[in-house]
Order: C-alpha cells, then sequence, then structure tokens
C-alpha cells in the first residue's frame, strides 16, 4: 500500500494539513494526498484504498472503490456509515486514546482548582482583595470515582497516583477490570456516591449512562463533593445539578460539556460560582494530529506487513 488520502477537516480549529505533514514524516514511501475541494475529495478517494478524515458520507463512499480502510480521525463512529462500510468489507479504526493525556490534565486542573479553592483565588485579585480565606481541604486521602475507564478514564487515573487518593472505578463491564482500586458496574453507583470525594464522568453517552447522575445520584453525595464532566452533557441532569448547587449539597461542579450545549447566555449556570465551565475545550491538544499519525502509520505498517486490512490498532 503506497498512497493514501486525507480529507481536509478541521477538529478544534485545526487544518488537517498539520495531518497530512505527520503523516509524510512517518511514512516517507507512502504518497499522502490532502483533498480540500469537493472535487478533490471525490478524485482523492477514487483509487486510494486508505482514507482518512472525521467522516465519510454515502456519496464520497460510492466513489471509493478500492477502500480498504477508514481511519477515522474521532474516537466515535457513530456518526459513519457503518453498515455499509462492513458490506463493502472496509475496515474502519478511530482515534481512541488521543485525547487521553489532554482531557486527564483538564480533570486534574479542575480537581486541584476546587479542593484548593484557586477560583476563589482569582475573584479576590480581580477585585484587588488581599484577603484569606480556607481552601476547601486537600486531594490526598480523598475517593475520586472515575465512571468511564476508557482511554480517558484510564488517563485519568493514572495521573491521579500520585496524589495519595483511593480511586473508583466505574464501567458497563466492571468484570474487566481497571487501574483503580476498586471497579464496579453502573448498577452499583449508588452504593459508591456516599463515600465520593469527587465524581469524574469520562464515559460515553449510551443509554446506560444518559441521565446517570440525576437528582437521586447527586443527593447520595457528600455536600462537600465535587463533580467534573468531560464526558457528554446529557449524563447530567442540568435542572437536578442546578438546584444542587443553588441549595450548596455540593461544594462545586467543574463542567465542559452541558446540556443544552451550547450553554444559552441566560442559563442559570452561568451565574453560580460553583459553577465552574469551559467551552467543550478539554479535548484541545496540539498534538492531536500527531497522535492520529501515530495511529494510522502503524496501521499502514501492518498492512504493509500482512497484506491484509486486519489485526489493526484501534479497529472497530
Amino acid at each position: 500500500m503506497s498512497e493514501l488520502s486525507v480529507l481536509q477537516h478541521k477538529p478544534h480549529g485545526m487544518p488537517a494539513t498539520e495531518y497530512a505533514d505527520a503523516l509524510r514524516e512517518r511514512l516517507p514511501d507512502v504518497t499522502v494526498t490532502l483533498a480540500a475541494t469537493p472535487a478533490e475529495r471525490r478524485r482523492a478517494v477514487a483509487d486510494a484504498p486508505v482514507v482518512t478524515s472525521n467522516d465519510l458520507d454515502a456519496e464520497l463512499l460510492d466513489a471509493a472503490d478500492d477502500l480498504g480502510l477508514f481511519a477515522c480521525t474521532y474516537a466515535g463512529v457513530d456518526h459513519l456509515p457503518l453498515e455499509a462500510l462492513r458490506e463493502r468489507d472496509v475496515a474502519v479504526t478511530n482515534a481512541s486514546g488521543v485525547h487521553g493525556p489532554n482531557v486527564a490534565e483538564h480533570v486534574i486542573g479542575w480537581l486541584l482548582t476546587m479542593v484548593r479553592r484557586l477560583d476563589e483565588g482569582l475573584r479576590r485579585q480581580q477585585r484587588r482583595e488581599w484577603s484569606h480565606f480556607q481552601a476547601a481541604g486537600e486531594l490526598q486521602s480523598s475517593t475520586v470515582t472515575v465512571v468511564g475507564l476508557g482511554a480517558i478514564g484510564e488517563a485519568i487515573v493514572e495521573r491521579l497516583a500520585g496524589f495519595g487518593v483511593e480511586t473508583v472505578g466505574v464501567r458497563y463491564t466492571p468484570g474487566k477490570g481497571g487501574p483503580t482500586d476498586e471497579v464496579v458496574g453502573y448498577d452499583a453507583l449508588p452504593e459508591v456516591l456516599p463515600r465520593t470525594d469527587h465524581l469524574v464522568l469520562a464515559c460515553p453517552l449510551t443509554d446506560a449512562t444518559r441521565g446517570l447522575v440525576d437528582g437521586t445520584a447527586l443527593e447520595l453525595l457528600p455536600p462537600d463533593a465535587t463533580l467534573v464532566n468531560v464526558a457528554r452533557g446529557p449524563v447530567v441532569d442540568t435542572d437536578a445539578l442546578v438546584e444542587t448547587l443553588r441549595r450548596n449539597r455540593l461544594h462545586a461542579a467543574a463542567l465542559d460539556v452541558t446540556d443544552p450545549e451550547p450553554l444559552p447566555e441566560g442559563h442559570p449556570l452561568w451565574t453560580l460560582e460553583n459553577a465552574l465551565l469551559t467551552p467543550h475545550t478539554a479535548g484541545h491538544t496540539p498534538h492531536y494530529f500527531e497522535r492520529c499519525a501515530d495511529i494510522l502509520a502503524e496501521n499502514v505498517r501492518r498492512v504493509n506487513e500482512s497484506g491484509a486490512f486486519e489485526g489493526l490498532r484501534n479497529e472497530v
């Protein structure tokens, strides 16, 4: 396999020219084509055995006669025409793991901000007010429950290791185990929440996780607990969270994702001091395309060695 096509796209505002350059560095013997216009995209996929982008519509798929692998630059692939790809015997890979380091660092930053009340320090700095305040506590010796033990969840747990915390992992199939001190299923979450100091959501949005953290779950958390959501907004019942924060039944919540999203200008979450918000930016990293290129370059080498689009890294 001596050629592949990159379809222009801009995750986190970064043009795929960086992706194409990274692939050329890793695969000097492969011709890497970057296609931007509709006509270029049709020509690029017509004969390419490998195509990579964040999406592939039905029209382009029909033109891809020799396609053997579509390398998606998103971790989620539910938006792809998976059935049509399977019918054509096209292998599909995703970008799982690409966001692990940066999202995990985002979570650690929020936890330290809430535990040490760094947000209060910033507010007093803006007011030029030199007056002491008490921090909420220490991260050390606390219990952190991480819901979702995929690549991001595991990266979070790995970075928590140096803080002297107890960790509980919550996953759909607890029998798989995980890097946490304890692993339980979603059905055991009500038993875990009363002893949770910090609840971190890093799970996919599924039927099982939609509304997982509702009013009942929030009531089970200790009033000095914190919540961090880097999963998807609908994992949390927003109205219940607002009410819980207003009643000071939760120390603070840090949200990189919300429901609705974008958060409307008049939404009450904007006005609550114990609600900390970032506009879905935890996934941004300047190393995004480098990590995507690492995955695809490894898979191209595997294909060239085996002669088949099988046994690929991140195959879905």
